[in-house]
């Protein structure tokens, strides 16, 4: 274990508030302190353990997913008696999308206790939501469901979850148009092309057409996120048309 040695002294010499931060944010003192440690370890680390398996929040992210659907599936079978499978299936994405697990990372500023070889500046937007779900894995198997629940609870049902904001929210627009116009019997195409430009990072260009007309153009870092943008300008476009 001379592994976890090393990496519990580098972060009390860095930072000596590690656990005392990490205890504040949990509402109790950590016992398994190795799971919290991966939790907090970049993959960039390259660390292993003493079977030569790598030793990073990966793994745990998988756990806190499973933990995350779990409790919040049975949130919402108990307050929405009247929801249909798909209904209840489409409330639970709302509450454990990308972009609000994003939300909640941020918020708990867990960033802040990530030890990594990458600047932190260079991390995507999606690194918050991974340590998250990898703090709500370790909660798991170091307390157990009931500890693990009343974190979600308290971090996530309670200040987050109503059920008529997430009936109207939406996670993602480019699903809602592809069911309207399949719906409707409408014929869409998404035409992505390169888009560089004068900008140092690359770019991506859309053409959303329906029924052969263009209908919304957009530019993103991604070709995932310029569809997701252009679909976003349809939908408002169409939006007296379109039902969620």
């Amino acid at each position: 274990m001379n592994f976890i040695r090393n990496i519990l002294n580098s972060r009390f010499q860095e930072d000596g508030n590690f656990f005392l931060l990490l205890t504040e944010i949990l509402g109790y003192k950590p016992k398994k302190k190795r799971l919290y440690l991966k939790a907090f370890t970049h993959r960039s680390m390259n660390l292993k353990d003493e079977k030569g398996n790598a030793v990073n929040y990966e793994r745990l992210e998988f756990v806190g997913d499973a933990m995350l659907s779990a409790v919040i599936a049975s949130y919402l079978f108990e307050k929405v008696p009247h929801g249909d499978e798909g209904y209840l299936t489409k409330m639970r994405s709302k509450v454990v999308s990308r972009e609000h697990l994003n939300e909640l990372g941020k918020e708990l500023n867990l960033i802040d206790l990530v030890e990594s070889k990458i600047p932190k500046s260079n991390f995507g937007n999606n690194i918050h939501g991974n340590l998250f779900e990898a703090l709500v894995g370790a909660i798991f198997l170091d307390k157990g469901y009931k500890y693990c629940e009343r974190f979600i609870y308290k971090r996530v049902i309670n200040p987050h979850v109503d059920i008529e904001t997430l009936e109207g929210r939406v996670i993602s627009y480019k699903s809602l148009l592809i069911e309207w116009c399949q719906k409707e019997k409408k014929t869409f195409d998404y035409n992505v092309y390169e888009d560089t430009g004068n900008d140092e990072l690359k770019h991506f260009s859309v053409k959303l057409s329906i029924n052969n007309k263009v209908v919304a153009k957009a530019r993103a870092t991604s070709k995932k996120k310029a569809e997701e943008k252009a679909s976003k300008r349809a939908f408002f476009a169409f939006q007296n048309k379109i039902s969620r």
